[in-house]
């Protein structure tokens, strides 16, 4: 069974509604350790004022931890889809590259329709799950035990 790192934005309803999406199709997901799916939103560190320095090293500190003792990254890259200025998030895109560079799995779902994908993130990716279309259905059924290639049909820039 699989942990898994969920990077993905939190700020809003919308992006959380996203996150709940994909961490359902994660928890069917029979290759996938449901009690080890980790969401930082869950993981704040509240114990200090938000934003203070004390809180952005623990919780810097604790998700690069949980990023390196993940078996997979899962990543969602919409950020703003409802406002129309759908760049990534740039956590999430720290969390890709940590991973990566950890030899960690890359798993990306995008739910825009329309979105390119740019190079680095198509080319760091094990898997592509297009969300607009039958992404979450693929996700609760990918076997993450063979990790097969399933790259982006997307245009990459």
């Amino acid at each position: 069974m699989n942990k898994v790192y969920l990077a993905a934005p939190f700020f809003s309803e919308h992006q959380d509604q996203r996150i709940q999406a994909v961490k359902k199709a994660l928890e069917q997901n029979s290759t996938i350790d449901n009690h080890n799916i980790f969401l930082p939103q869950e993981h704040q560190f509240e114990d200090e004022k938000f934003g203070s320095r004390a809180w952005q090293q623990y919780v810097f500190a604790s998700d690069m931890r949980q990023v390196h003792r993940a078996d997979l990254l899962i990543a969602i890259l919409d950020y703003k889809l409802e406002d129309g200025n759908n760049e990534s998030d740039s956590g999430t895109m720290f969390e890709i590259g940590a991973a990566f560079e950890d030899n960690t799995p890359i798993a990306i779902v995008q739910f825009d329709s329309e979105k390119e994908v740019n190079l680095m993130i198509a080319q760091s990716l094990t898997a592509y799950f297009d969300a607009s279309k039958d992404g979450l259905r693929e996700l609760a059924e990918y076997d993450f035990n063979n990790l097969k290639s399933k790259p982006t049909h997307r245009k990459v820039f």
